[in-house]
């Protein structure tokens, strides 16, 4: 594509960290690695943090490290990745889904509400901060704090996002990060997770440790999901430039705002009061013509997608644990395209999709199309 929809922001100082790593012969779990997660974790302000193999990864042992057994139900939403719940699947959990606010596609705090009073056999919440903008987490914590529910922070697309001044991923009971290549930081692949736990984090550096503490003294069943040093060494360099790189997502997203926000047959993202969004995606709504004006783009060099097309509940393996109808993730899942908005772009590159959204949608209404 032309105008690609991501793309990771790999300059000399990455490349120069890998090859000091490579020089060093220590390639697998160490220094590199301890040093990344004390600095993740003072950048999102908690004690904790471990490094894994991949945010999917750091999401399971999270739902592990807190107790999730067969049969635990833990609520999530149906409008997001399905690592989200394909993680609760594999601690032998049920996932529960509720339905998500239209304006963000995060979940909706009242239907979080009605599930877990339904249900008193639900034992904790997953929810996802959607393409970096954060959840309703004042409305979210009263609802889990009265039920005595754990709460995890999928943070995998808001590094960095912050909620009244509070990073993402700070709140709950953990939080989880990806550091796969379209997201805001790499490591290439990766994931954190973070927590104020003590205990949390210790069984999470044993899960991803083949359950040792100490080589070779194993004391519970674990799994091999460490971080390398050559990752954790891109990440350190990630990390660092993260802030900047979205101040930058940040200024892309208020030019394609003002540029769209009053054409008819679009809606761009809505950004909650007290809220810093770090824009993973720049995601628009278009009611009746959403498919068309991908080909559209797609045709003209720029890069677009739809970040979901299929609702969770509606995935052929998670079917049995939808019971749905979720209105409003079905609606969104028929209506969402996000288009480029990565720190990579020229002013040229964003007037020049901004310029074909709004050729394409005054063609539509010219002909009265639909929109």
């Amino acid at each position: 594509m032309r105008i690609p929809l991501s793309r990771p922001m790999i300059g000399e100082e990455e490349k120069e960290a890998v090859l000091r790593v490579l020089e060093s012969g220590y390639l697998a779990q160490g220094k590199e690695v301890e040093c990344f997660e004390q600095e993740f974790a003072a950048y999102i302000g908690t004690r904790e943090a471990v490094a894994t193999s991949s945010g999917t990864t750091a999401l399971f042992i999270a739902l592990k490290a807190l107790g999730v057994q067969p049969g635990d139900k833990v609520v999530t939403t149906p409008f997001t990745f399905v690592a989200t719940a394909s993680a609760i699947l594999h601690c032998g959990g049920i996932p529960v889904f509720c339905d998500v606010d239209w304006r963000t596609g995060n979940i909706d705090p009242e239907s979080l509400r009605e599930v877990v009073e339904k249900d008193p056999q639900v034992k904790g919440v997953v929810i996802v901060h959607l393409y970096g903008i954060p959840c309703a987490l004042d409305e979210i914590l009263t609802i889990v704090r009265l039920r005595n529910l754990f709460l995890v922070e999928d943070c995998a697309q808001a590094h960095g996002a912050e909620y009244k001044g509070k990073k993402v991923g700070s709140f709950g009971s953990a939080g989880i990060f990806s550091f796969y290549p379209t997201k805001n930081m790499t490591t290439g692949e990766g994931g954190m997770v973070v927590t104020n736990i003590p205990e949390v984090a210790e069984r999470c550096r044993m899960l991803i440790n083949h359950g040792s503490r100490r080589r070779y003294y194993h004391e519970i069943l674990g799994y091999n999901f460490r971080m390398t040093d050559i990752a954790a060494a891109i990440g350190r360099v990630q990390l660092r430039k993260l802030e900047k790189g979205n101040a930058k997502r940040r200024e892309n997203a208020s030019f394609y705002s003002e540029k769209l926000a009053d054409l008819k047959g679009i809606e761009v993202p809505f950004v909650p009061p007290g809220t810093l969004p770090v824009f993973h995606q720049y995601t628009v709504k278009v009611p009746k013509r959403r498919d068309a004006l991908l080909t559209f783009l797609r045709e003209r060099g720029v890069g677009c997608e739809v970040y979901y097309p299929l609702p969770l509940h509606k995935q052929a393996f998670l079917e049995p644990y939808g019971c749905g109808p979720f209105p409003v993730a079905e609606r969104l899942s028929r209506e969402v395209l996000s288009i480029p908005v990565h720190p990579g772009l020229s002013r040229n590159d964003l007037e020049e999709v901004a310029r074909l959204i709004q050729e394409f949608l005054e063609d539509c209404d010219s002909v009265g199309d639909g929109v």
